[in-house]
């Protein structure tokens, strides 16, 4: 039996996890990044020589210029039959414009949405892929190999054409917003009243049994855990694009979305004014996808 071999673009916080977890499932892998010292591959050309053809290329960079540069770059060096897969979170309009630009080549094109963040590498990475089935069908054993254990479908989905798994993965992210906030918001009205003596162990006694229990609530004991009162972090957070691009798909297809709409602007708002429930968002986004936090002393720097 041949053993499949990607290659894998972007050896950063995900891209970096996702090729020990290939690896470590008899995946072969060559990744290149921009870091000589994470990348397996001194140039594009090398590490395009160095795949197996039909070609199988992972783009794991950040979403926009990154990726668009990436897979205008591989249009130019590969071949018909190989196949393109944008793993980041781009936006789903873009996908149809670079399957558009690789179809004319001979090129296939996949999108997928991926969620775990710094925690995929343990706990594997939940999958929603956007293409043609001969497509998708013919690179499963990497997306079984990026998952949990357990029944394929709890944790991957082909969702349809390309566009489709990003914007599975925008509508998530979108959920990702409100479910944070409620929890933000909680935590500042259980900080803000006196009776209150133990807000991180009430966050920790509805880790089991409650209907409120999820991994994010685990995160948010974890980061109260690791700093009681948020004191090392400023209320500040960012938005990488889901949020809104959920809003507007919202507005143009006339769904009513009131709790990711008022997610979303609360991240506005904590550009503002400092609150306790920006600093539990923060650290949430920090305990789940590494993303890097402000202290309160650089909170507006930059």
């Amino acid at each position: 039996m041949v053993r499949m071999h990607i290659g894998l673009i972007g050896l950063g916080k995900m891209g970096f996890n996702m090729r020990g977890r290939l690896r470590s499932a008899g995946i072969e892998v060559t990744g290149f990044d921009r870091n000589p010292e994470v990348s397996d591959a001194a140039s594009l050309d090398e590490f395009v020589a160095a795949l197996p053809a039909p070609r199988i290329v992972w783009v794991m960079v950040p979403a926009g210029a990154a990726t668009d540069s990436v897979i205008t770059e591989l249009a130019g060096k590969l071949q018909p039959g190989d196949l393109v897969i944008d793993g980041g979170n781009s936006k789903f309009t873009e996908d149809l414009r670079h399957e558009a630009l690789l179809a004319g080549r001979g090129i296939g094109f996949i999108d997928v949405g991926v969620s775990g963040g710094v925690w995929g590498l343990a706990n594997g990475y939940g999958l929603m892929a956007g293409g043609a089935a001969e497509h998708v069908q013919a690179v499963l054993p990497v997306f079984d190999a990026l998952r949990p254990e357990g029944p394929r479908e709890e944790s991957f989905v082909h969702v349809g054409d390309v566009g489709a798994g990003h914007y599975a993965k925008m509508v998530h992210n979108g959920i990702e917003y409100g479910l944070m906030q409620a929890y933000a918001e909680g935590y500042e009205l259980l900080q803000a009243k006196d009776i209150i003596k133990d807000v991180p162990g009430t966050f920790r006694a509805w880790q089991k049994g409650t209907v409120v229990r999820s991994w994010l609530l685990d995160l948010a004991v974890k980061a109260l855990q690791e700093d009681p009162d948020l004191s090392q972090v400023a209320g500040y957070v960012e938005d990488s694009g889901e949020g809104r691009w959920t809003v507007e798909e919202a507005i143009a297809n006339e769904v009513p979305a009131p709790v990711i709409t008022a997610a979303l602007f609360a991240r506005y708002g904590s550009r503002q004014d400092d609150s306790p429930a920006m600093q539990l968002v923060a650290a949430l986004r920090n305990q789940f996808g590494g993303h890097a936090v402000r202290r309160p002393v650089d909170r507006h720097a930059g």
